[in-house]
């Protein structure tokens, strides 16, 4: 999505090689390995200072290289929910972070409520459009204790490429109940 609507320069993190070229498929200009240091290799592609960092997951665990990577007056995004987040070390350069939570504007009922309506506007004009494609690589079917059970151990085995996904209801099966 970032690479299909800016003109910034997409660097995305993987470590195996098919992680690295579903990584690519998905629009990243550059895939460098989350288990090494990402400034140092950001360094090593030409990227010593980047203007906006997007947290997915992990996010404490590479705030070290963050601060090293992020250039001054950047932006900090993510969405992921680290048990600890210490920011402290982005204030030298002055650094915003920005923490998105899909819901915030419905739990809150904002008065800008609407806006989370019209951006999924957006967006699934963006895919019936094939501008963005989804990021689901499984689908174990139906809900049901057995598809659940199965795509659970599949999430927890830490090794899944994109979104694992459980669609629908078995034969009989209405919601609500």
């Amino acid at each position: 999505m970032a690479r299909r609507l800016t003109g910034l320069t997409v660097v995305a993190t993987a470590s195996r090689p098919e992680t690295i070229t579903w990584s690519e498929k998905m629009g990243a200009h550059h895939v460098i390995d989350h288990h090494h240091p990402l400034d140092e290799q950001l360094g090593r592609i030409g990227l010593p200072q980047v203007d906006y960092v997007l947290g997915l997951t992990a996010s404490e665990k590479h705030v070290p290289a963050i601060v090293n990577a992020i250039a001054p007056q950047g932006k900090f995004a993510l969405i992921d929910d680290p048990e600890t987040l210490d920011i402290v070390p982005l204030k030298q350069k002055s650094v915003s972070v920005h923490w998105e939570f899909m819901f915030t504007r419905s739990f809150y009922q904002t008065p800008n409520m609407i806006e989370q309506h019209h951006l999924l506007d957006q967006v699934a004009d963006l895919v019936d459009g094939g501008v963005l494609h989804t990021t689901m690589t499984e689908d174990f079917g139906p809900i049901n204790a057995s598809s659940l059970r199965r795509a659970h151990r599949r999430v927890e085995g830490g090794r899944t490429i994109g979104k694992t996904v459980l669609s629908g209801f078995g034969e009989g099966d209405a919601w609500p109940p």
